[in-house]
């Protein structure tokens, strides 16, 4: 997790990002500030919960207004493998951070780094592929889920695929205004036994049945969201390790927006951890998934 250090309204990102509120930020100061106390408060919770994470401090050297979504430029592999995406927003792309990588490398009790896929280069040509905010992994079944979107491009993928060795399930997905959703991870999370999708964004019969049969034939129990619970980022979780047992990471907006149905279905799968995190979802657009990069990598220790 990065630790927000300019946090504020990009408005780079606004035009295809539907998620953010429109308008001028009326107080800058207030808003970083909030956004930060929003970050610690989710870390906190976190931590009670067990959940080993690994904080780095945002940058004031530049402007990074979206550096607390470190999701959309890395992702990590248990075969050792770190992967660096190509960022449609030209101010976005200075968030990569290459002393990330080392230190969780070169620490004491770190991690093993075989293999750094950069898939920066696409960035030249327009071919986007925004970490897993576009990608939602299977990471069992090695499948991906992606909806199309400027942040989204077929090659991109196609080259995740051959790299990584995943196969690709490709849809479009719009918003209840209909526009394009702009990243995949808004809209469905996929967990060790549960699946949160929003299949009411699918508006192809095809296309929704190819994603619903694809989740059901993994053998998760498959937790349905309407739209307005899409908006209020109810499909923004994320599963993390608690040391108590798996735990589900996600905001109060998005708990609150559930039903007792729903959120019976996913207590079973672990214990639901909350915060608000209204100023980052309001203003950023994105919700507490896009706050964590996993780290899959094996530990050092432990070696080959």
């Amino acid at each position: 997790m990065i630790r927000p250090a300019a946090f504020r309204r990009n408005d780079v990102t606004r035009p295809s990002n539907k998620f953010q509120a429109a308008g001028e930020d009326p107080d800058g100061a207030r808003t970083a500030a909030a956004a930060v106390a929003e970050f610690d408060a989710l870390t906190a919770a976190l931590d009670r919960h067990g959940v080993e994470v690994d904080v780095f401090e945002g940058r004031t050297t530049s402007p990074l207004p979206d550096e607390v979504f470190p999701n959309n430029w890395i992702s990590t592999h248990a075969d050792g493998t770190v992967v660096l995406y190509p960022l449609m927003a030209w101010n976005r792309r200075p968030e990569r951070r290459r002393d990330v990588v080392e230190e969780l490398q070169q620490r004491g009790d770190g991690f093993r780094i075989d293999r750094i896929v950069d898939m920066t280069g696409l960035e030249k040509n327009g071919r986007f592929l925004e970490g897993t905010g576009s990608l939602v992994l299977d990471r069992v079944t090695r499948i991906g889920f992606a909806c199309l979107s400027p942040r989204t491009h077929v090659d991109a993928l196609r080259v995740f695929a051959r790299k990584l060795e995943y196969g690709i399930v490709t849809f479009d997905a719009l918003d209840r205004d209909g526009h394009a959703i702009y990243h995949t991870n808004v809209m469905m999370s996929v967990g060790t036994g549960f699946a949160v999708v929003c299949l009411a964004a699918i508006r192809d019969i095809e296309q929704r049945f190819r994603v619903l049969s694809r989740l059901e034939k993994s053998g998760r129990e498959v937790v349905e969201i309407r739209l307005d619970q899409m908006h209020a980022f109810a499909g923004n979780v994320l599963e993390l390790r608690g040391s108590q047992g798996a735990v589900i990471a996600l905001s109060n907006r998005a708990a609150d927006s559930l039903d007792d149905e729903q959120r019976g279905k996913l207590a079973r799968h672990g214990t639901l951890v909350t915060a608000s995190v209204d100023t980052i979802e309001t203003c950023g657009g994105g919700s507490v998934r896009c706050m964590l990069a996993e780290v899959f990598l094996p530990r050092k220790s432990r070696g080959k």
